[in-house]
């Protein structure tokens, strides 16, 4: 395994350039960053190790169409751009850990919820180091996503992302000031 570390400064150099794509042009994904990617995806930290997800890549053609479709809310113009992507990425929930699970309770936390968000933004972060773009979306039809892809009626299909090479370029990122979401010592 690569030994090699990037700098604080890259690090944030790239989480600046990590953004939501919703175009994507007509280029294959090379095998070995889609593999860099869903590994990236797999080493993702989670709740006493839990690794509550199973990635499924939707990439035979007719298929994909299937999903981006199932995706797509056209009266509200949702996902529109869906089917531009080569690749989609569908997160799938699997049952935690006892202890997570437990500990969750007792908390009122779903740390599977969690480590799914981590799990995702890790496969983004790596897509954009591999300069592919991507976007996550949670809105889409649940029951049609679980019965295209066979995923077990007790699982849960939380997120999709779409995977490829953008079509437009870097925007710059709108937050909110510092001051606004940063404090020290209390709120």
């Amino acid at each position: 395994m690569d030994k090699e570390r990037i700098s604080g400064k890259e690090m944030l150099n790239l989480i600046n350039k990590r953004q939501s794509d919703r175009g994507y042009i007509n280029k294959e994904v090379e095998q070995e960053k889609l593999e860099r990617i869903l590994e990236a995806g797999r080493l993702a930290p989670s709740a006493c190790n839990s690794q509550p997800w199973k990635f499924i890549v939707v990439n035979e053609p007719g298929l994909r169409t299937e999903v981006s479709r199932a995706a797509t809310a056209k009266e509200l113009g949702f996902n529109k751009f869906i089917d531009q992507a080569p690749i989609l990425i569908v997160i799938v929930r699997e049952k935690p850990n006892f202890v997570p699970r437990i500990g969750g309770s007792i908390k009122n936390k779903d740390y599977s919820i969690i480590d799914i968000g981590i799990a995702a933004e890790n496969i983004c972060l790596q897509a954009t180091a591999d300069e592919l773009g991507t976007c996550i979306l949670g809105w889409f039809n649940e029951k049609k996503v679980k019965q295209l892809l066979n995923i077990p009626e007790n699982k849960r299909a939380e997120l999709i992302i779409t995977l490829g090479y953008p079509s437009n370029p870097h925007r710059e990122k709108k937050r909110k000031k510092s001051l606004e979401v940063i404090s020290y010592n209390k709120y």
